[in-house]
């Protein structure tokens, strides 16, 4: 007969484990919904989401991992030993846009006004060191009254230490910056250190030093709005990159925005794609276009034609916008685009252009995002104040940035192309890959009329009919040094081409552009124009 062994009883769960676990769940859950109602109806009424709602518009649905989330500070002293709030004030983590990794931390308004502390600072810190490791996107959803007075010198090094990490993962990783409230004192110098700013407009603010502080030093009446709104530094300060009206549209805008940077300096953008065929002609830019160099036309216009499905994303449009900079497709691959806008002073270079173009060029070169340059430029914009102003030193930036860059460069000479601007917007001589231009271009010093002006002025000024002579002159001039073929017989231009081919052609070139590798000097690093 078989003996049945008797079964042993299955293990008991202790009590304890059990309760454990449930008190878990409850206090995630209050960290989670914060600090209380009032709080969150106070920050709805401001016309602001929270920040675990702003963070869920961002990521994924269900793909955030949050760090630290029962993190609370150590400090004591004017009353904050018996206010530890979980999370400090600022929730951390990663989760995934469209399917990409992408690291993010948000402050918490509700808690401490979201005012940073040693432990604030110390959860960031965490989340930048492991979004470099990771090799991921870092969006920082900004939303805070700057340093916790009460912790003092501990908050200060906590912003220092931000500013480390933010110049160290800078070219590294992509660094997004949204400003959805307050950004004042020195939490505004974490947003300037990142590669992109968003801002909202009516909610967002940044400056160094508040209205108060502005009307006891100076006596100017000020309020927040017109000190530090978004638009104020859309168009004035440059210090914002993208204005939106309202918070959803701009985390969306975000997204969109990820979707054409890489995760990091070591890969390609991301590639999509593309319904929009890369054999299309436009027959409307013969059109667009006025053979007249002297007549204005729109150059986003052009992109549109020219970029796939007419998608363009213009990068502080509304800032020196005498040029244009921003990211499109061609092919379905990702593109830096930087072009000269003739309906803003002609499309002239300046101190604010070529800063603002110099510093564009230098983010797609990080990136590994090919440059196309659409060239329609009369020169540099003279006068005293843009000579004092040091418009050398900041046209050397431009320069600087495109001799620098060692991702495909190709240039496109629409119409002008005067003086030291042809040579700073990216031309063969500086280093650029290929360059096209259409039968419209005008390459030289200055202007027939100008250049007529120099050359014959002796002849002009001692001849019976000075205006005939001038006029013949001028023609001349042009027939000899600026028809449409005169770069291209001297090497400075590879093809002059028909408009309307202009997308198929610009697609063939970055594809055969695609493996470029080029050598770097060995050095420490290089020493920019200020």
């Amino acid at each position: 007969m078989t003996v049945q062994q008797e079964r042993a009883p299955a293990p008991r769960v202790a009590a304890d484990t059990v309760a454990r676990v449930a008190e878990l769940h409850v206090t995630k859950e209050l960290a989670r919904v914060g600090p209380s109602e009032r709080a969150t109806r106070a920050q709805h009424a401001k016309g602001k989401l929270t920040a675990r709602e702003r963070i869920d518009l961002l990521l994924d649905e269900g793909s955030f991992a949050e760090v630290e989330q029962l993190r609370r500070h150590r400090a004591v002293g004017f009353g904050l030993e018996d206010r530890k709030p979980h999370t400090d004030g600022v929730i951390t983590g990663w989760g995934t846009v469209e399917g990409r990794t992408v690291f993010v931390y948000a402050h918490d308004f509700r808690i401490f006004g979201g005012a940073l502390g040693e432990a604030h600072a110390e959860k960031i810190h965490k989340i930048m060191d492991m979004a470099v490791a990771a090799g991921a996107p870092l969006v920082s959803l900004n939303d805070g009254a700057g340093a916790r007075i009460q912790e003092g010198v501990s908050a200060l090094a906590g912003y220092g230490g931000i500013f480390r990490r933010h110049v160290r993962a800078s070219g590294v990783i992509p660094q997004i910056s949204v400003i959805l409230g307050p950004c004042a004192g020195g939490a505004a110098y974490s947003p300037a250190l990142t590669d992109f700013v968003f801002m909202v407009r009516g909610t967002s603010q940044m400056f160094i030093t508040g209205p108060e502080v502005v009307r006891s030093v100076t006596g100017e009446e000020v309020t927040q709005e017109r000190l530090g709104g978004a638009d104020v530094h859309a168009e004035r300060s440059g210090v914002a990159h993208f204005v939106y009206e309202d918070e959803r549209t701009c985390l969306s805008e975000v997204r969109y925005l990820l979707s054409l940077l890489p995760a990091n300096n070591r890969q390609p953008p991301p590639p999509a794609p593309c319904a929009d065929p890369a054999g299309r002609r436009s027959e409307a830019l013969t059109h667009l276009v006025p053979a007249e160099g002297r007549l204005p036309y729109d150059m986003r216009r052009v992109i549109e034609e020219v970029v796939d499905h007419g998608d363009f994303l213009e990068v502080q449009e509304r800032w020196a916008p005498n040029i244009l900079c921003g990211l499109a497709r061609l092919g379905g691959q990702v593109v830096g685009v930087v072009a000269n806008q003739p309906i803003t002073l002609a499309g002239v270079l300046d101190i604010k252009a070529s800063e603002k173009a110099a510093r564009f060029v230098r983010m797609c070169d990080a990136f590994s995002i090919p440059l196309l340059s659409l060239v329609d430029v009369p020169g540099f914009l003279p006068g005293v104040d843009q000579e004092h102003g040091g418009v050398i030193r900041h046209g050397a930036k431009l320069l600087y940035a495109y001799c620098e860059a060692t991702v495909a460069r190709v240039q496109l000479i629409l119409r002008k192309a005067y003086g030291g601007a042809y040579i700073v917007m990216d031309s063969r001589s500086v280093g650029a890959d290929l360059s096209y231009a259409w039968p419209t271009n005008e390459i030289a010093v200055m202007g027939a009329e100008g250049a007529s002006n120099v050359i014959f002025r002796k002849q002009i000024a001692e001849a019976d009919d000075p205006e005939t002579v001038r006029a013949r002159k001028v023609a001349e001039y042009r027939a000899e040094l600026m028809h449409p073929y005169h770069a291209a017989e001297r090497g400075l231009v590879d093809d002059v081409i028909d408009p309307a081919e202009t997308r198929p052609v610009l697609i063939r070139a970055f594809r055969m552009l695609r493996t470029k590798h080029a050598e770097q000097p060995s050095r420490k690093h290089a020493n920019t124009p200020l």
